[in-house]
């Protein structure tokens, strides 16, 4: 059911009604953004401003986020109704998924990943593979099958902030950081991790005059896509560059610039565009977290253009993770500035009409893993729950 942002009179009256009937466990005033919409009883002020109904002239995805699931289809069976009687004007809408839910995954034997952040999921064939982060880790393996998490072998050298590729069961890290925060330094050759020996090896080294790391990866018939990322650690180097990489014939092409830079994020390739979307320009040590992006910039393969959308992230955040499921782009999880907790919001992106939606939240906020996409479902494990470095998570979720 839609949500409509920009609500008549007698909508914002009934969901004014449906608001003080609920018991919302709201942040505290003084540590969360919006509390002057969240709070509209502490202060005779902020009171005053409910008798006028701001609440809900301002209501947006990240605040509906803050209810619980069972309130939100509540407050959309509301509004839908008004909306059915003519109450609404005609804005963007917003909508939920609320089907299904997020559900731990727990392995049959209590096996569990290796805990780490700034890293990657990816799945191959009945297995998936946790690989890189801070520090020399092992791969951590969970089969499908059997429902258990093994051990694979170290990486070769510290790789992190990279977003893989799979081709041909061989997952292929380019553009990835090494080193200590926050003067971490581009890898300067691509890694290779082979599924079926279970071995690392290394590929091309990549053109100095376009290294750099964090990344947006994707690949489409053997050709992968890196876009944008930064050259300096969390310092500076912020990079708006676009190139292709043919893993065939080892040909390294560039291509025009994107329309802005950025460096924490994930990309997503869907019917030949190339989806560029969340993260931010890191700024160690004062702005690492805040300078947050929430214009989406999108690649037309065919064409070799660029183009911005006209409906920006309704969450900024960095360090997501990102997905195409049912025609949508799913940004998952994340950190920034308004909260020390990382995100557990999902917001997706209808590629057809360009419109958001909201998500069920997941069990437990994360950034800076990846997501799985196994039968239908979406699989995702480890990451880091608070922003920064720790603490760094062995559980595992499904939605």
């Amino acid at each position: 059911m839609p949500l409509r942002s920009g609500l008549s009179g007698n909508t914002v009256l009934l969901c004014c009604f449906f608001h003080k009937q609920s018991k919302i466990n709201y942040p505290k005033p003084s540590k969360h953004p919006i509390n002057h919409m969240l709070h509209p009883f502490n202060h005779s002020k902020q009171r005053h401003l409910y008798q006028k109904t701001t609440f809900m002239k301002n209501l947006n995805p990240t605040m509906l986020q803050l209810l619980p699931i069972k309130k939100q289809q509540l407050l959309f069976v509301l509004i839908s109704g008004m909306m059915a009687l003519g109450c609404g004007r005609k804005t963007q809408s917003i909508t939920t998924a609320t089907n299904r839910q997020w559900q731990e995954v727990i392995a049959t034997d209590g096996s569990k990943p290796v805990a780490r952040h700034e890293a990657a999921f990816v799945g191959i064939k009945d297995k998936m593979y946790l690989l890189g982060g801070r520090g020399i880790r092992p791969v951590s393996i969970f089969d499908t099958q059997t429902k258990k998490w093994t051990l694979g072998a170290k990486t070769p050298i510290e790789l992190h902030h990279f977003q893989p590729v799979v081709y041909q069961d061989k997952v292929y890290i380019i553009g990835a950081l090494t080193g200590q925060y926050p003067a971490e330094v581009p890898v300067p050759v691509i890694y290779i991790y082979n599924s079926t020996t279970n071995t690392w090896s290394t590929g091309d080294t990549i053109p100095p005059a376009r290294l750099r790391g964090s990344t947006g990866n994707v690949i489409q018939n053997g050709i992968v896509y890196l876009s944008c990322g930064i050259t300096n650690g969390h310092i500076d180097g912020h990079q708006k560059e676009m190139d292709s990489y043919n893993i065939k014939t080892s040909e390294w092409k560039v291509l025009p610039d994107a329309p802005r830079s950025r460096d924490h994020f994930q990309a997503v390739v869907a019917k030949n565009k190339i989806y560029v979307l969340g993260g931010r320009l890191s700024q160690a040590p004062q702005k690492t977290f805040s300078e947050t992006i929430a214009e989406v910039d999108v690649f037309d393969i065919k064409k070799n253009t660029w183009e911005t959308i006209k409906n920006p992230i309704p969450n900024q955040r960095a360090g997501t993770f990102a997905t195409f499921f049912n025609n949508k782009i799913l940004v998952i999880g994340g950190e920034s500035i308004r909260q020390n907790q990382a995100h557990h919001e999902i917001d997706a992106l209808d590629i057809d009409t360009n419109t958001w939606s909201v998500y069920p939240h997941l069990i437990t906020g994360r950034h800076g893993t990846g997501v799985v996409t196994y039968k239908n479902q979406l699989y995702i494990a480890s990451g880091c729950g608070n922003r920064g470095g720790s603490p760094e998570l062995q559980t595992m979720e499904k939605y």
